[in-house]
C-alpha cells in the first residue's frame, strides 16, 4: 500500500527538461565554444550541479571556476523558472487526490534550490510538499539512493511504503535498488529510454495523474 509519494521535478512534475539543452549550450558560447556538441545536456543529466561545472571546465577548456559555472547556469535558467516553465499535465488533479486521501508528498531533484521553489510557488503549489530535497544536501545526486531515503525520513516511511515517479532511466534504477515503488512518466527528452524505463520500474505512466490508477 503506498502511503506517500517522492516526486522528481524537472520533466516529471514541471515540462523544463528541454530548456536544459539550450541553457547548457548557450553557457559554453559565451565562454568561447563556438559550436557546443548538440547531445552535450544528455552527457551531464546524470550528474549533479557541481560534477556538470567540473565537467564543463574540463572537457571544454574553460577558464573559470566551479562556483562561476553554477552561478552563471542558475542565472541563465532563472527567468524560465520564475515565469514561463508549466506543470505537466494532470499535476494539479494528483495532488488534489492525493491530499484529499491524506497522502504526504514532497521532491527531490537535481535542480537549484531556489528554481525548484521558484517555479513551485509560481503555479501555486509549493506549500502543497512536504519538502524540497536538492544536491545542496545531497551532493551524490540521484546516482545515489541517500536523496531517496532522506525523502523516506521526511515523510516517515518505509521505502516500500513510498512511490518514487521519475522520468530518467538512472534515477528510477537507484530508487528500485533501494527498495522503493518506482514509476516511469513520459517525458519528450527520456523517450528514447523508454522500453529501459518501461522494464525497470513497477509502472509507466504516458500522464501523471494515472498514479490515480495505481494507488486507488
Amino acid at each position: 500500500m503506498i502511503k506517500g509519494i517522492i516526486f522528481d521535478l524537472d520533466g516529471t512534475l514541471i515540462d523544463s527538461m528541454g530548456i536544459w539543452t539550450t541553457i547548457d549550450r548557450a553557457f559554453l558560447k559565451e565562454n568561447g565554444v563556438e559550436d557546443p556538441p548538440c547531445d552535450v545536456s544528455d552527457k551531464v543529466r546524470k550528474m549533479s550541479v557541481e560534477e556538470s561545472s567540473e565537467y564543463f571546465i574540463k572537457e571544454f577548456g574553460l577558464s573559470c571556476t566551479v562556483e562561476y559555472v553554477i552561478r552563471r547556469i542558475e542565472e541563465l535558467v532563472r527567468v524560465q523558472y520564475e515565469e514561463k516553465i508549466e506543470l505537466k499535465q494532470g499535476v494539479t488533479e494528483l495532488l488534489d487526490y492525493l491530499d484529499e486521501k491524506g497522502i504526504p508528498y514532497g521532491v527531490a531533484t537535481a535542480t537549484y534550490k531556489k528554481l525548484a521553489e521558484a517555479v513551485l510557488e509560481r503555479h501555486g503549489i509549493r506549500s502543497r510538499f512536504r519538502f524540497i530535497l536538492t544536491d545542496s544536501e545531497y551532493p551524490a545526486g540521484k546516482t545515489s539512493p541517500d536523496i531517496f531515503l532522506g525523502g523516506a525520513e521526511k515523510l516517515k516511511l518505509n521505502p516500500e511504503e513510498i512511490l518514487v515517479a521519475e522520468d530518467s532511466l538512472h534515477c528510477i534504477e537507484t530508487a528500485v535498488k533501494a527498495g522503493f515503488y518506482t514509476v516511469g512518466v513520459s517525458d519528450e527528452i527520456s523517450a528514447n529510454d523508454r522500453e529501459s524505463i518501461e522494464k525497470t520500474a513497477d509502472a509507466y505512466v504516458e500522464r501523471i495523474d494515472e498514479i490515480i490508477r495505481l494507488i486507488g
